[in-house]
């Protein structure tokens, strides 16, 4: 005679123990599989499947793996030292009036050329063209290319100089950067503001590496810090690029800040911190000190802005093109392939509407094109520039 076999208590609770961890783990890689699925098919996470996967891992505690992955990437992808550059990658010159336009706005005199960094110069580096829409005829917007400096002259980036006598500033916010919402300027454009629209360009870093502030619509997002470098608009579309609490502060006619890490140009000059060579602050996710794409934005002593973007830049080459363009003061704003973005828009009618058509990128490999700001899955900040109406 038989006895029917019995599992014990204690073998039982080891069992459902056992199933449980399974079940957590089996629910725990679905999610992760669903989430990061969803990440690498989100366009906002990026324009490539690595930049999408590397924004789901530094959003969910994987930077340090992110870090270290950039880093053995980036250390053995530096950017070449010497080079030509193809033929026609500077663009020549367009040609301007001799006579002044005539206009009813005040604006600002054009700024004279960028000496280049290399030499000899490329015929056409460091000259400025007009771009984008004219405001009541006067051009409001030049750019000029030029090689970053005399080490890396393969490399070609972009600067931009606004006229913000012609010019009225907004930023937009995005349900990702800085969060929240929903906020009365956010992607896409509109097409009662794409009448006016001349340019727009990136904004800065995810908030959680800005080491700074959002304010704007008279809230604030995320405490402003004292000390930090901000990129200020005002009720009547004038900007500015400051220190906080220092160059710019809260006032009654503050109506959005953005804050981003410190101030790279003071007083006309690079600021000292720029040459540590623990860098890290300017760009932690890519490990600081490295050759990567990134832009810049200043104010000249007149009050234009300028911007700077382009690919092989370090944090020392960046400063170093805006003081040359002129910054009395600048600030970092975002690095990386996907992030660093400038487009102009020249509709053919003074009053015509902006779209990706008639738009044009600072410099040809920009990523995102002019189409991103019309997109309605863009979820980050960015600034536009649009004419005032006479």
């Amino acid at each position: 005679m038989s006895r029917a076999w019995s599992i014990s208590p204690r073998h039982r609770r080891r069992r459902k123990v056992v199933l449980a961890v399974v079940g957590v783990l089996l629910a725990g890689t679905m999610w992760v599989a669903v989430s990061l699925g969803s990440a690498l098919t989100n366009p906002v996470y990026g324009s490539s499947l690595g930049a999408r996967a590397a924004e789901w891992f530094r959003g969910h505690g994987g930077a340090s793996i992110v870090v270290w992955a950039e880093n053995e990437w980036y250390s053995h992808h530096q950017p070449k030292i010497g080079g030509k550059l193809a033929k026609g990658t500077i663009r020549r010159p367009k040609a301007v009036p001799a006579a002044a336009p005539v206009s009813s706005i005040a604006h600002l005199p054009t700024p004279p050329p960028i000496t280049p960094f290399a030499s000899p110069p490329v015929p056409g580096e460091g000259q400025w063209s007009p771009a984008g829409r004219l405001v009541d005829g006067v051009p409001a917007v030049y750019e000029t290319l030029l090689r970053p400096s005399a080490i890396h002259t393969s490399y070609v980036v972009g600067v931009a100089w606004m006229d913000t006598k012609l010019l009225r500033a907004t930023l937009y916010s995005g349900s990702q950067i800085p969060g929240g919402g929903p906020y009365p300027n956010t992607a896409p454009i509109s097409p009662t503001a794409s009448t006016s629209l001349v340019a727009a360009f990136n904004a800065g870093f995810l908030m959680s590496d800005a080491n700074g502030g959002y304010y704007t619509d008279n809230k604030t997002i995320i405490p402003l810090r004292t000390g930090a470098a901000s990129f200020v608009v005002y009720s009547n579309g004038t900007a500015n690029v400051g220190q906080w609490g220092q160059d710019v502060t809260m006032t009654p006619n503050v109506v959005s800040v953005r804050q981003n890490l410190n101030l790279i140009v003071d007083n006309g000059a690079v600021v000292p911190a720029v040459y540590n060579s623990n860098n890290i602050q300017w760009g932690a996710t890519l490990g600081g000190g490295l050759y990567v794409w990134r832009s810049g934005l200043g104010i000249t002593a007149d009050g234009a802005l300028v911007y700077v973007g382009g690919p092989g830049l370090d944090i020392t080459d960046l400063a170093n093109i805006l003081v040359r363009a002129g910054a009395v003061r600048a600030m970092e704003l975002d690095i990386n392939t996907d992030w660093v973005n400038y487009s102009t828009y020249q509709p053919a009618t003074p009053s015509g509407a902006a779209t990706p058509l008639n738009g044009s990128v600072l410099v040809a490999n920009m990523t995102g094109g002019p189409a991103r700001y019309f997109q309605a899955w863009w979820a980050r900040d960015f600034i536009t520039m649009s004419a005032v109406v006479p």
